[in-house]
């Protein structure tokens, strides 16, 4: 045991004794520290308020003086001053002062009452008259000029995180605020939420490797789902006309900036539209929600600016690849061929991209991707990638499907939902050759959702929007895991061994 963690406990054991806690049961506040800040904002200096308030919050920082202490308590809306004087408090415990500089740390929970007074300095501060101690710390508070130097440790310890840092605190915030916009601009416009399930006999609606598990009593293999699409879809065919789901997602994949295993997406289907309406309602969505959280739709972004101002630039997959690297896949014979002029190119062919549709997409991540700062629709995809969308109207080998990069990152995917079950049962298995020859993202044949298309589904647009990649654009976050309050990680045991062995 530490020695900071012994003395600690051993004022615990000191306030039990004197019946002041250390682990109250309740408090009741009267006021939050922000709403004090504001309501008092022309207090004048010197002045006092003999108005009675209540305040409870962890204490960041503590001087003492003598028979005068100024500690700094912290609430969630944010600090405020406490003005402690040993003549005030000892009209009521002659013990209070000394018990209150002595027995509470940084880190302490404690609540207060007091009346409001602004300093000579101009602090406006709670003049206190009595105090209890809420939750006695056994831990100390990160050092108060360096913080959470170490990042790892501030996604590990996100509860240090927050408490140390308003700006991850607004973060999350942010977020908050971002999925309620969402949910109610959705809400008004006829659109319902309806739960579908996280675990899965046949995953399917993404390319993606799926986590795998068992249930016991049913001994059913099982795995979490890597989309919500096919059981939305499902809702579809049974005369929901406007669905959509907002929830958690589990893809079997790396960790990186943009990915995290378990992230959050909305998903939305409307019936009688295809993925021109989509891409409308998602100018609309984000711009709104844009506008809810940050005020407007011009927001800074790691030294850019951005402007979600709709309407957005719209380009076809085929016409950016050109523009950045002089090749026309349109008029390639076959795959040898695309390969050939990759190559020429200096563009890295990888032997799974087996078409020129994928070979499309491939020069695209590496040439285009990163360039899209500005919002972007990328249209018309290979149907190789896009095995859920619909054949494309006018473009042989394409289908209807656009991606929105903004900063350089994939924000959204949309269809015009491929409705026609033997067509959507040939894409299908297609894919389970794939799935057979080793590609581990590739999809499954889901025969339940097979027999719901013979039902009949009406022409329907689909779209889904990464939540943590759009709230990393609402907050100026250059990593997911800055808008995950908690990241997927290693356990730090193997993070160390793992650092030896460097």
């Amino acid at each position: 045991m530490s020695e900071l963690r012994k003395t600690r406990l051993e004022k615990a054991h000191t306030l039990a004794e004197l019946g002041k806690g250390p682990y109250a049961l309740r408090f009741a506040p009267t006021h939050r520290t922000a709403d004090l800040q504001a309501t008092y904002a022309d207090l004048a200096n010197g002045a006092e308020d003999g108005t009675p308030v209540c305040v409870a919050g962890r204490v960041m920082t503590r001087r003492v003086m003598g028979k005068l202490a100024f500690f700094t308590l912290a609430d969630e809306s944010g600090p405020i001053q406490l003005f402690i004087e040993k003549a005030t408090l000892a009209a009521s415990d002659p013990e209070a002062f000394q018990q209150l500089t002595s027995l509470v740390d940084a880190g302490d929970l404690i609540g207060v009452e007091g009346s409001l007074r602004r300093t000579d300095r101009g602090e406006l501060s709670v003049k206190v008259t009595g105090w209890t101690m809420l939750c006695k710390a056994l831990q100390p508070l990160p050092d108060k000029w360096h913080g959470l130097a170490d990042v790892e440790k501030r996604y590990r310890q996100r509860y240090l995180d927050l408490i140390v840092s308003p700006h991850t605190r607004e973060t999350f915030r942010r977020r908050a605020r971002a999925i309620g916009a969402l949910r109610r601009w959705l809400d008004e416009r006829g659109f319902f939420e309806i739960e579908t399930p996280v675990l899965q006999s046949q995953p399917g609606g993404a390319d993606a490797r799926p986590f795998e598990t068992h249930h016991n009593t049913l001994d059913l293999p099982l795995t979490l789902r890597i989309a919500t699409e096919l059981h939305l879809k499902r809702l579809v065919v049974g005369g929901f006309e406007r669905v959509y789901e907002l929830g958690r997602i589990f893809r079997n994949e790396g960790v990186s900036t943009r990915h995290n295993p378990e992230f959050t997406s909305v998903e939305v289907y409307q019936a009688y539209a295809d993925y021109t309406d989509m891409m409308e309602l998602t100018e609309a969505l984000i711009a709104h929600v844009c506008q809810e959280v940050c005020g407007g739709t011009v927001i800074p972004y790691q030294g850019s600016t951005i402007d979600l101002t709709p309407p957005w630039r719209r380009a076809t997959m085929h016409e950016l690849v050109q523009q950045a690297t002089g090749l026309d896949f349109s008029l390639f014979s076959g795959r040898e061929e695309a390969a050939a002029a990759m190559a020429a190119q200096g563009l890295e062919v990888p032997a799974l991209a087996d078409s020129v549709g994928r070979l499309l997409v491939e020069a695209f991540e590496q040439r285009v991707e990163e360039s899209l700062i500005q919002p972007t629709f990328v249209l018309d995809y290979p149907v190789e990638n896009s095995p859920l969308a619909r054949a494309h109207r006018s473009k042989p080998g394409l289908v209807e499907r656009f991606e929105l990069f903004i900063v350089g990152r994939e924000t959204a995917n949309a269809f015009s939902e491929l409705i026609d079950p033997v067509d959507q049962r040939q894409r299908l298995e297609a894919q389970q050759l794939r799935k057979a020859a080793g590609d581990l993202e590739a999809q499954g044949v889901d025969e339940d959702f097979l027999q719901a298309l013979e039902v009949g589904m009406p022409p329907t647009g689909g779209l889904g929007i990464g939540i943590d990649r759009l709230v990393m654009l609402l907050t100026d976050s250059a990593s997911i895991r800055d808008v995950i309050a908690f990241p997927l990680l290693r356990p730090e045991l193997q993070r160390s061994r793992d650092s030896e062995d460097a």
